[in-house]
Formats: structure tokens, sequence, C-alpha cells
């Protein structure tokens, strides 16, 4: 469809830059940095960037905006559920690993734990996230959750998801910058060494990746429909006809139609809309 084009810019837009970030981020640790390893020492260490970076906002991304994606409005709602809850579940496992490796470098070399706000920060981010996600998975994947609760619930469970997405980049670029200050003594992070340009340059792109998932997330535009509406679209072809949901039907000017599916989609949305 021709609405769609501006989509499929900005999701391969986000795409291309999230790609960037987990290549530059392997990159600093591997080249500028001692690689990876699990024996407790800088090594290990560096693992904690790149998981953060690969799952808890690469993946986190995209898990909230799994639902946007015109071709799996073939899909179940159910199908699409799990898919969102599987790629945050990933994003947790990434997270949780992430700390550990923090933990046991900082053990090995007698470093104290959870000093910076950095830190703080870090940690309440990854048990809000996993609160968010047991309480998703308590409304929206358990059948016998009320509809009125769902519905009652889902501008929170959406405001907390884009809230977190928000705060876990915003403590990744002060973990960076800690460790460039950290980790740069000569010449220093002030002389900006092609490192800290590196780096920076990283930061920038996770600012920008994580603006084109918040700017995808927040278009009404591009809500997943009704799975009636997704049905009568994806029956019509998407071709110039697809916005036609019946005989006689008045339509609105984004397409979709004010009578009976434009009524169902109301319902659908009061009582159980997913954050698509």
């Amino acid at each position: 469809m021709e609405r769609q084009k501006p989509f499929v810019l900005a999701l391969s837009a986000a795409a291309v830059v999230g790609l960037a970030c987990i290549t530059l981020v392997l990159v600093w640790v591997l080249h500028f940095k001692e690689g990876l390893d699990w024996e407790g020492g800088p090594a290990e260490f560096n693992w904690h960037p790149v998981l953060v970076v690969c799952g808890f906002i690469f993946l986190q991304g995209f898990a909230i905006i799994v639902y946007r994606l015109p071709w799996t409005w073939r899909c179940s709602k159910l199908v699409m559920k799990f898919a969102h809850a599987g790629l945050n579940l990933l994003a947790f496992i990434f997270a949780v690993i992430a700390m550990v490796a923090v933990f046991d470098f900082h053990n090995a070399a007698k470093i104290p734990n959870m000093y910076s706000l950095h830190s703080w920060l870090g940690l309440a981010a990854v048990i809000l996230y996993a609160l968010q996600f047991v309480v998703g998975v308590g409304m929206y994947l358990i059948p016998v959750t009320p509809p009125s609760w769902r519905g009652m619930f889902m501008p929170i469970h959406v405001y907390s998801g884009l809230l977190l997405f928000g705060s876990v980049i915003a403590v990744a670029l002060m973990g960076i910058t800690e460790k460039l200050i950290f980790g740069l003594n000569n010449p220093k992070y002030k002389d900006s060494p092609p490192e800290a340009i590196f780096v920076n340059i990283l930061g920038v792109l996770l600012v920008v990746f994580g603006g084109l998932i918040l700017w995808i997330a927040t278009r009404t535009s591009w809500r997943r429909p009704s799975d009636h509406a997704s049905l009568s679209l994806h029956t019509n072809g998407g071709g110039e006809d697809n916005s036609k949901v019946g005989p006689n039907v008045p339509q609105r000017s984004d397409g979709m139609d004010t009578g009976t599916s434009g009524d169902f989609r109301k319902r659908s949305f009061k009582l159980e809309e997913e954050p698509n």
C-alpha cells in the first residue's frame, strides 16, 4: 500500500542504524579493548556493553514495534503476543548476563559494586523490566484475565515500555561515557583520541536508533488494525480496493471504515489493544 512506504523507510532506517550500533560496539571491544572472554578480567567486562546493545536496546526496540509490521498482520494476535513476549524475554536474558559480567569483573578486580549513578539506574531498569514482563504476561497471555483489566492497564503498559526503552539508552550513554573517562589515560578522554571519537559516534547512533523506534511506535496511522479489519485488508489483496471492507460502507480519510468494522475496532481497542 502507498501509506506503507513511509513505514518501510523508517523500519529500514531503524534496522540499519541498530545493526550499525551492534557492529560498532563489537569493533570497540575487539579492536580498542581486550576482546571477549569469561575469565573475570577486562575481557569479561566487555560482554556488558555488547549484550546491552544487542539485547537490551536492539531486541527490546524491535519487540516494541513487532505489532506494527504489516507483513505479520495475517498472523493471529496471540501469535504476535508470543513474539512480543519472546523478544522481550530474550532482551531480559541478555541484560541479566550483562550484569553478571560486570559483577564478576568487579569482584575479581576488587572494585566496589553499585557505586555509580550508572549502576543504580541500570539495576533499576533491569528490575522494572522484569516487573513489566511478568505483569504483561499475566495480563495478556493468561486467558483468565478480565478484558476490562487489560484495557485499563494497557496505557500503563505502553507508557512504561517506552519509558524503560528510553531509560535504557540513557543509562547506556552514561555507561560508555564512564568507561571512556576511567579507561582512557594516555591520551585522556578530553584529548579526543580515536577511541573516544569512535565511541561517541556509537552513542549518537544509539540515540538515533531510539528516536526511530519511538517514532514508529507512536504513529497511530501505523497501528495494527483489529484482527477483523486486518483480515479484510488482506482478503482484498492490498491493492487499490483494499480500503473497502464491505459494500457501501463509508470510509474515513485514513482508509478505515466508519461503519460496522470501525465500531468493532473501537470496541477492540477499548477492551484489549496491544502496544501496536
